[in-house]
């Protein structure tokens, strides 16, 4: 049963994506349209094509960016510490408004493949029971796979997608109803 999703009304709100600001404060629209002179079309665009990892970095894809880092990339290094931190905010927060939590589930490309972020995303959580264990944690995921310690109060999980699948299960079902 859902209780919270980070998306509004669009994927906007929420999370730091690949070309998406996520969380802005809503003044900045005006802002934007004051200082900038820009567009209601020139801010949705920036805010949703332009913005996110592409606009504190200058890439928009998490490999990307990890290259940059290990060159020296100071601006990389900035969006991959703002994208873990906006997870963080939003794994407390969830963990505020359930009261408890089981499991935390890493899914689908940056979940699966990236275990820079899932161990960024979790660290200094060890107070609500979240830990990930190094070596468990270490590289890409192909299967369901435990990655934090055993005996922890939370465990965390990757659990690769087949989004293709459930596409495809789905129109079945619409297509037979």
């Amino acid at each position: 049963e859902s209780v919270e999703t980070s998306m509004g009304l669009t994927p906007l709100e929420g999370l730091v994506m690949g070309t998406r600001s996520g969380d802005v404060d809503p003044a900045v629209i005006f802002h934007l349209q004051r200082v900038a002179g820009m567009s209601t079309d020139d801010i949705d665009a920036l805010l949703n094509r332009r913005s996110g990892m592409l606009g504190l970095a200058g890439a928009n894809d998490l490999r990307d960016i990890h290259d940059a880092i290990e060159a020296g990339d100071g601006d990389a290094r900035l969006a991959l510490d703002v994208y873990c931190h906006r997870l963080k905010h939003y794994i407390g927060a969830y963990y505020a408004i359930l009261g408890t939590v089981d499991a935390i589930a890493f899914t689908a490309g940056v979940g699966e493949n990236d275990d820079v972020v899932r161990e960024l995303s979790l660290a200094g959580l060890d107070r609500l029971g979240i830990t990930v264990d190094p070596d468990r944690n270490a590289g890409r995921k192909k299967a369901d796979t435990v990655v934090s310690p055993d005996g922890a109060e939370v465990t965390v999980l990757v659990v690769p997608t087949n989004e293709e699948l459930e596409i495809a299960r789905q129109a079945v079902a619409v297509a037979s109803a």
